[in-house]
Formats: structure tokens, sequence, C-alpha cells
């Protein structure tokens, strides 16, 4: 089974507290965009493989582990011992999100794998099942089982549907510095009057005036996180255009939303022209596709 699974941007990422068990408290909407990896998955008698695909671009920054610390590998292996399917699977992924960029890359693909396996085993467990599966393994995976724009809350299990805002234009760029997730935490907890995002604002105007929902878009990360790369690619956003650039996750990727696809792809030219992994792309309702 070969499916495409997307890629996600915060369109407003807030972290609200942090628990006794270290996990941070979040805000956040979630958008799933027009950037896919490719997943297949073989069902074999036993054992599971992986490999991946990787653009060369992509190799040089973001090296990709394939073998067990891959979470497609472990999504793969979760879904074995909860189900008690007893054989094996080869599983093999082309990149076409970046890692290490705050847009779940990881996550989609070891969703895409417990889908995979469901639909191939011919187990009949639903898609809040899979979530629930999928929470094990990575705080962002429940989500890409409903896809498109959702206001997210706890550490990303609390998943509520917002009103479709897919058909937006953007451009998504990053360089090579990547950022570690806790280290950028730790950078959060170190702030010592953060401007919070207006996550609940972009909430209510998605739900009444969608056109000016990007006035509300924002990071907190933007001030624990200090890359000059997403400095400069967002000021080449915004100079060619951008109704808002903002970075997505804990880093290091940047979305830009523009008015139209060719102001969209004259920056993501400019952005190529300075070594960025640049593409345009539009967010998107569905999540896998087959």
């Amino acid at each position: 089974m070969k499916i495409k699974t997307p890629a996600k941007i915060n369109l407003a990422l807030d972290v609200t507290g942090k628990l006794e068990n270290g996990y941070h408290t979040i805000e956040s909407v979630f958008q799933t965009v027009g950037l896919y990896d490719e997943v297949e998955v073989t069902l074999n008698s036993s054992g599971i493989n992986i490999t991946c695909e990787l653009p060369a671009d992509f190799a040089k920054a973001d090296p990709i582990p394939c073998d067990e610390r891959n979470i497609a590998f472990k999504a793969a292996k979760l879904f074995s011992e909860t189900t008690g399917y007893s054989g094996g699977c080869d599983i093999h992924i082309v990149k076409g999100i970046p890692s290490q960029a705050g847009m779940g890359g990881g996550s989609t693909d070891a969703a895409a794998v417990l889908y995979c396996m469901n639909s191939l085993t011919g187990n009949k467990i639903g898609t809040s099942e899979l979530a629930a599966m999928g929470k094990k393994l990575g705080a962002d995976v429940p989500f890409f089982f409903t896809g498109g724009t959702a206001y997210v809350e706890g550490i990303g299990e609390k998943i509520s549907p917002l009103p479709d805002y897919s058909g937006r234009v953007l451009v998504i760029a990053k360089g090579t510095e990547g950022v570690s997730t806790a280290e950028a935490y730790a950078n959060i907890d170190a702030l010592t009057s953060p401007l919070h995002p207006p996550a609940h604002e972009l909430v209510n105007a998605l739900k009444t005036t969608p056109e000016d929902a990007h006035n509300y878009f924002g990071n907190l990360f933007e001030q624990a996180v200090q890359l000059e790369e997403v400095d400069d690619i967002k000021s080449v956003m915004v100079n060619s255009g951008a109704l808002k650039a903002v970075m997505t996750g804990s880093g290091s990727a940047v979305f830009g939303l523009f008015s139209s696809t060719d102001a969209a792809e004259v920056c993501a030219e400019k952005l190529r022209e300075k070594s960025y992994f640049a593409a345009v792309c539009m967010t998107v309702a569905d999540t896998f596709i087959e």
C-alpha cells in the first residue's frame, strides 16, 4: 500500500505550562499543507525493514536514521504489539518534508504506517483508536488522522476541528540550521516575560473572518530560538509581499502566506538563490492520499 502523507504547520503556537512529568502544554492551531512524504508499506512474514529516499539537499542538512530509531519503524512495532499481528513489513519512505523543521515529518510517517498496516492486515481499528496508538509515539501523531485545520491543546492530544482553511498559498522555506526540541523548550522555560501569540483570536477569526486570520498568526518559539536563517527567510518573504511570515513548530522552517501563486513563486526563487530549501504549496483539508 502506497500513500502520500502531508506536513503540518502551526498557524499559531503558544506554550501554556509545564507538567510534573516534564511535558509542556501547548495551545496551537495546526494546519496540514500540500508538502508530502510518500510512504509504502508491504507486509512480509517476519521482521521490520525500513528504507529512506532523500533529496540531495535534505541529505546534507538532515540525516534521517533508517533503522529502529526511525519513528515509522517504531510505529510498525507498536502496531504489531498492540494488535497481535505476528508478521513483519517493509517500509519505504520518499521524503518530501524536511526534518528538524517543525513540520511533523516523522509524525506524519508514523501515522501513515499505522494507517497502512491497519488496512493491509484487515484490522477494523477506528480512527480514534489509531490516534490513541499514535499518541504513544509522539504528541503530533494523532493530528494526522484528522488533518485539516484544528485547535490543539494539552500536549497535543486534544484536537478540535476548525473551519476549513484550505486553498491558501504558501511558501515554505528552511535553511541548514536545525533546532533541538529539548533545547527549544528549555529556552522557553528561561523566558522572563514572553509575548504570547493570540491563539484564541486566531480561532475566532477562522470562525468569523478567515480573510483576516493571518493577522493573528504567531509562534512563541521565535522568542526562544534565535536563528539567523529564520530571520533572513522571514525578511525575504515579507519583502516579497507575504501577508505574514512565521516560523513553524520549534523550528526551523518558516512559512509565508501569499495572496497569489505568482508572488509566491517569485519569493521561492529568491530563497533558492540564497541556497535555502523553498517550496510553494497550499493549505489542504485532506490527510492521507491513496
